[in-house]
């Protein structure tokens, strides 16, 4: 098609300060996105099929009722480029039609990027998402969509194109992760080009972070900085240290880091993932934390270390209804390092949406670290490894698996009918981590003789009670509560119903009273045991997995300066752990600790643990996500928007998050109110949310404790609701068992 006549086919408009309207060129958008989505698809070689997903993303607008829409009788519609909503023209259905019909069946993995642009990579088939399925959107009575463009309307240079020629990564099993990477890239490119368009000074807000290279200077002069006196435990921090730095050097791949609590982890390994960056031109650093809970301390962390080039990325802020707003402030991990959770990393690994997959392509020549990789789940453990070793294997990924108790993910076979395929060729960092143990243990471990009989909370208040300085773990965040009403004034507690700017504060409070010799009695969810530098005489923990255990000992003699063992004690609670996954964790460890009490902390009774956790699994792809995404592939159908809706590590239906307000944070709330989610605005307020489940959120919000502030964005509305010392408080009959952390 040529065009023939002087036309302006708009791809957005805005309204600027003084009301004046500023229109975007279609063809100039259509020509920017493919640039930019090029260049972003160069890092894994597939820029051919991105670009071309670029320049016709958008064919549909060349529509007339498209730009009738855009330029309806209201005056301009800032939000016309956007789908969904009652009344907005479909413009993403066009362009798939189009790739069909030039590159026949290769055109459908354009089809999938260009159809899914605004609501997601779609289901292949009809079974489960109905209308929505692309095999239904190609279906030729759709093929007006792409007839209305008129004549001449499209240039020829962005109409005409040739079959790309590189081949997709992983062949027919990687498909969908070379898919998902393509539309990554394409998301990201247009939201960039339609944020420069829509405010350019949001735009160069981006730009500025430091180099790898300038970054490892300062990390280096900071740990010059805070080197320590050459105590034992000190002496063995700085060996671990010197062999991270050596094993930088060893060529990209998988890697496990095998190292005690304590034993300085999160720095050595940032050590190795530095260097190793750099030695093999890698982009960026993604620290993983299992636990939204307790990401704020390896945040501050990496900000003390590297100021604000890292971004602290976690909570489930995302609009519900997609406005021209909302869609530019989802996040894209465009900086050096990045914190996050497992949730969000695995998640948006098998995500559809464009909000969670929008930033995937910036893991690719990443090194990332998976902090307490123990507690990945089992029920998703086959398509993480999957996964992991995609992205090693293509991608360009260096994973380091980090924690003191290492899970078993070599290839074994499970009580399931398949077996499961482990993480391939998986090489320690450490040369002799049994000996680490030994020099590193620091604590000693009692276990009741009885491990079937509970205990009451009165008892365990009193047991507490005769220590001045004591850190007590319990299982439920109502434990938590219940405990601590029983315990003296001046006691703290820590759960995740506290916000994490809110328990930042509680933690610094802590470990300044530790460093002090002041008492405090403290007692906690398990979000302490990773990542959080506790260390205490006395630890008690609630019958867990040996994993927890492990972990929970990890805060007591932490330094290694008591003349005697630090005093780590288990004991069972009134209630049995919740159901799932910390029950089984639980019995396993009872039957292993029955008769076996003599060193609960010994790597090998760590090893069997895992081998009963994952072998007696009732399936290690609980959901079939392996299959929705790789049975049919070979025919170029991939189940997207199914396989996202099961792979959730914590189901979204069951909890919704909320920001309270705490720490004088109303300025940030009301500038949310009035202006709706920006980038900067959404990464400063996550450190103010809180996950309720859905069934206390609905009756939070009947009574009118909370309301809603943005469309599909909750806040804090009753001052009663958030306690300075408890967090959400909401009616004292709630205590449910999803209230765990």
């Amino acid at each position: 098609m040529n065009t023939g006549n002087n036309t302006t086919f708009l791809a957005h408009v805005r309204q600027d300060k003084e009301n004046f309207w500023h229109e975007h060129a279609l063809d100039e958008h259509l020509r920017e996105v493919d640039r930019r989505a090029g260049e972003a698809a160069n890092a894994f070689d597939s820029a051919d099929w991105a670009r071309l997903a670029g320049i016709w993303h958008d064919l549909g607008k060349y529509s007339n009722e498209f730009q009738r829409y855009i330029k309806n009788v209201s005056g301009y519609n800032a939000e016309a480029h956007i789908e969904g909503a009652p009344g907005r023209v479909d413009h993403s259905t066009a362009g798939a039609i189009h790739a069909m019909r030039q590159l026949d069946e290769p055109g459908r993995i354009l089809a999938y990027l260009i159809a899914g642009h605004h609501a997601g990579l779609p289901d292949w088939s009809a079974s489960e998402t109905g209308g929505k399925s692309l095999s239904v959107r190609l279906n030729p009575e759709h093929d007006y969509l792409l007839n209305r463009i008129p004549p001449h309307a499209v240039p020829a240079d962005i109409f005409d194109q040739t079959l790309p020629i590189t081949k997709p990564k992983g062949g027919t099993k990687g498909l969908h992760l070379w898919l998902r990477m393509l539309f990554s890239c394409l998301t990201d490119a247009d939201f960039l080009d339609t944020e420069a368009f829509m405010d350019g000074s949001k735009a160069a807000v981006r730009k500025g972070y430091r180099d790898l290279a300038d970054l490892l200077e300062t990390f280096d002069n900071y740990m010059m900085s805070k080197a320590k006196t050459d105590t034992p435990v000190n002496v063995i921090r700085t060996a671990i240290l010197n062999q991270c730095r050596e094993k930088a050097q060893l060529v990209p791949g998988m890697f496990s880091l095998t190292v005690p609590t304590g034993g300085g982890k999160t720095l050595s390994g940032t050590a190795f993932a530095l260097k190793h960056a750099i030695r093999h031109q890698k982009r960026r650093i993604i620290y993983v934390i299992p636990y939204t809970s307790i990401i704020e301390q390896t945040a501050n962390i990496f900000r003390d270390v590297f100021g604000d080039n890292i971004v602290e990325h976690h909570a489930n802020l995302d609009p519900d209804k997609e406005d021209a707003c909302s869609r530019l402030a989802t996040e894209n991990w465009d900086a050096p390092i990045i914190v996050t959770t497992n949730v969000q990393f695995f998640e948006s690994l098998f995500a559809a949406r464009t909000s969670r997959c929008r930033k995937l392509h910036n893991i690719i020549n990443s090194v990332v670290v998976l902090d307490e990789a123990q507690l990945l789940p089992p029920e998703f453990l086959q398509p993480i490894a999957d996964i992991m070793n995609l992205l090693v294997a293509h991608y360009g990924v260096t994973f380091v698996l980090s924690t003191a108790t290492q899970p078993a993910l070599g290839s074994f076979q499970s009580f399931g009918e398949q077996p499961f395929r482990g993480l391939d060729n998986v090489r320690e960092i450490m040369d002799d981590p049994d000996s680490l143990y030994r020099k590193l243990k620091r604590v000693e471990v009692t276990v009741p003789d009885d491990l079937t009989t509970p205990d009451d909370w009165q008892s365990i208040a009193n047991a507490l009670q005769k220590h001045s300085t004591i850190l007590c773990i319990v299982n439920r965040r109502d434990d938590a509560r219940e405990l601590y009403r029983l315990m003296p004034e001046g006691t703290i507690h820590l759960s995740a119903l506290m916000c994490g700017e809110h328990r930042s504060h509680v933690i610094a409070d802590i470990r300044a009273k530790l460093k002090n010799n002041q008492s405090v009695r403290v007692i906690s969810t398990q979000l302490v045991e990773a990542g959080v530098d506790f260390d205490f005489p006395v630890v008690y923990r609630a019958l867990a997995g040996l994993d927890s255990i492990a972990q929970a000992a990890g805060r007591c003699n932490r330094e290694g300066k008591l003349y005697t063992p630090g005093k780590v004690v288990v004991f069972v609670p009134p209630k049995p752990a919740p159901p799932g996954l910390l029950r089984q964790a639980a019995q396993i460890s009872v039957s292993l600790l029955a008769g076996n009490k003599n060193d609960v902390l010994e790597r090998g009774l760590a090893k069997r643990f895992f081998e009963h956790l994952y072998i007696r699994a009732p399936s290690l792809d609980k959901y079939g996500i392996h299959d929705l995404l790789t049975r049919d592939a070979g025919d170029g159908a991939i189940q997207f928007r199914t396989a996202a809706t099961r792979f959730q590590l914590i189901d979204d239906s069951t909890y919704q998050t909320i920001l309270v307000r705490y720490d004088d944070n109303d300025i940030l709330l009301d500038q949310l109110k009035k202006e709706g989610p920006q980038r900067w605005l959404m990464r400063k307020l996550q450190r103010y949310s809180v996950n309720l489940p859905r069934y206390v959120f609905a009756r939070l919000e009947a009574k009118g404790d909370v309301c809603q502030i943005w469309p599909g964005i909750y806040a804090q509305a009753s001052a009663a609701l958030y306690n300075d010392k408890l967090g959400v408080v909401f009616d004292s009959n709630i205590t449910p068992d999803s209230l765990v952390i």
